[in-house]
């Protein structure tokens, strides 16, 4: 962790220094379960190795990574339909953990549901990609995540040291502009690929993407040697949220945000002083309502 922390200082002091190394430890599991016609099912068994093998061997950063030191993440591509022989519709799930410092736990950082996923694979076919141009709307929405998930690990160690990696991400959606599929313009949708990133980049959820670091850097990787003012500062991370949520309440980026972490504030909180649970459980029964018994629970324990 610590090692990571000096990557993130070396991006602005080294350039043109780096090793590369790959930085994605993903897992990937393809469903097909609901395609009536599923005779070849090698050749999906030949995709899940063909995006195992991009997500895992492509190189995405000029930075090193040790081993130990990958982004451990989670893949589910659901087909649900197949639209023609090559062609396939469905849903992606992603999701992202980051080791705390000092400790085994693994803390969520992102997870999403993409429902917007339709891609043309060819068996055997190497799925191709570049920075510079939409070759394959497949290589382009995974690419677009390993972005999204990098720069958030990126977030949590260095404040709002993900720009590069969001950049990146935005570059695919503006390469995608031209793209028949969806998913990929701000008309389409309020909650689409294009405003995740959009938002990552836009000042409005700057506080946010600040919580990520404080939350993480400066709470969780504290609370093995000092619990108490670790869960402190997860606090002021929270209550960073406000300002993003008095601004754009029910937000693209803050329904992310609760859907990662709501379980783990419930568990951090669970233990807390009883001034300090009930100031948590005020702010996010503002900004996540519809979870509010959930963070009841907090309230609960002894």
């Amino acid at each position: 962790m610590i090692k990571k922390a000096v990557i993130i200082l070396m991006i602005y002091l080294l350039p043109g220094l780096y090793l590369q190394a790959q930085e994605l430890d993903c897992r990937v599991q393809i469903s097909y379960s609901q395609i009536q016609e599923t005779s070849n099912r090698k050749m999906f068994q030949e995709m899940q190795s063909a995006v195992y093998e991009f997500m895992n061997n492509t190189v995405w950063t000029n930075h090193v990574f040790q081993r130990d030191e990958r982004i451990e993440c989670n893949m589910r591509i659901e087909l649900k339909e197949k639209v023609s022989a090559d062609e396939f519709k469905g849903s992606i799930q992603v999701q992202s953990s980051r080791t705390v410092y000092n400790s085994s736990y693994k803390s969520p950082v992102f997870k999403h549901i993409d429902k917007d996923f339709r891609i043309r694979y060819v068996e055997y076919e190497p799925l191709e990609f570049s920075i510079n141009t939409h070759q394959s709307n497949f290589t382009s929405i995974l690419a677009f995540y390993a972005y999204i998930m990098i720069g958030m690990d990126y977030d949590t160690f260095g404040m709002t040291s993900g720009d590069p990696f969001f950049q990146k991400a935005e570059q695919i959606v503006q390469n995608a502009q031209n793209a028949q599929e969806i998913g990929w313009k701000a008309y389409e949708d309020t909650k689409n690929r294009y405003w995740l990133v959009h938002d990552m980049l836009h000042d409005t959820y700057s506080p946010l993407r600040e919580a990520m670091y404080i939350y993480h850097r400066q709470g969780l990787d504290r609370m093995y040697e000092k619990p108490v003012e670790g869960r402190a500062r997860v606090e002021d991370a929270i209550m960073e949220l406000k300002d993003v949520h008095n601004k754009r309440p029910g937000s693209f980026l803050m329904s992310i945000f609760v859907d990662t972490k709501s379980d783990e504030i419930v568990d951090i909180f669970s233990e807390a002083f009883p001034d300090q649970k009930n100031r948590v459980v005020q702010v996010m029964e503002e900004i996540d309502p519809a979870n509010a018994s959930k963070y009841q629970k907090i309230l609960k324990e002894e």
